[in-house]
């Protein structure tokens, strides 16, 4: 009888460590082992649409991440049909219902675009590209004011990626207690701030 007991005790206890550690952290899972480029260009697109004064003027409120499997077919059908061979990189919603897509073309290239709640086209981002678009920089050449603040800032953490946009604004992915954050500096390597992270991956291509 004593030993079923224990037995019992030992079980319940493994089901609640169990327990325990599926619900710590209740966050998505990130394989933070493989921080590519994209990661960081997708919160680097976030920046560009929520920065584009096209946005400001047209959006309301807070934009919330859509998966882009989730857009309309109105939506992805126009992209598809005005934009051949481009890539769904991030969407958003306002609060007013309507849609920001961020994608890239054929040619690398990457657009902005504004869709009304009910799915038809409305505008595109004036500033979108020269935001978005990034171009690698080895972690090793990064400018010392930036390596030197994540070490002061960000004690630990290391650095995986890293890209530069035409205003020369660098966005630096680093992992820090295994999570990923995407941070952005001002071209002349201040600190400007901490992003919020686009879930990125790569979106389904419109052919």
């Amino acid at each position: 009888m004593k030993r079923m007991i224990l037995l019992m005790v030992a079980s319940l206890g493994f089901w609640f460590v169990s327990c325990q550690n599926e619900n710590t952290d209740m966050s998505p899972t990130t394989d933070t082992d493989d921080v590519s480029l994209e990661t960081v260009a997708a919160s680097a697109a976030r920046f560009s649409v929520e920065a584009d004064s096209v946005t400001t003027r047209n959006c309301k409120g807070k934009l919330t991440e859509v998966a882009v499997a989730d857009l309309s077919a109105v939506i992805t059908d126009y992209i598809s049909t005005i934009y051949p061979s481009s890539t769904l990189k991030f969407a958003a919603k306002d609060e007013s219902g309507k849609i920001v897509v961020s994608i890239l073309l054929a040619d690398g290239t990457p657009k902005g675009l504004i869709f009304n709640a009910d799915g038809s086209f409305s505008a595109e981002l004036n500033g979108h590209a020269k935001r978005a678009k990034l171009t690698e920089v080895a972690v090793a050449n990064l400018p010392a004011t930036i390596t030197g603040y994540i070490t002061a800032n960000y004690a630990g953490a290391e650095v995986k990626k890293a890209g530069i946009n035409a205003d020369g604004q660098y966005f630096v992915g680093i992992v820090l207690d295994s999570k990923i954050k995407v941070l952005l500096f001002n071209a002349d390597g201040t600190f400007n701030r901490e992003l919020e992270k686009a879930s990125g991956g790569k979106g389904p291509k419109r052919h």
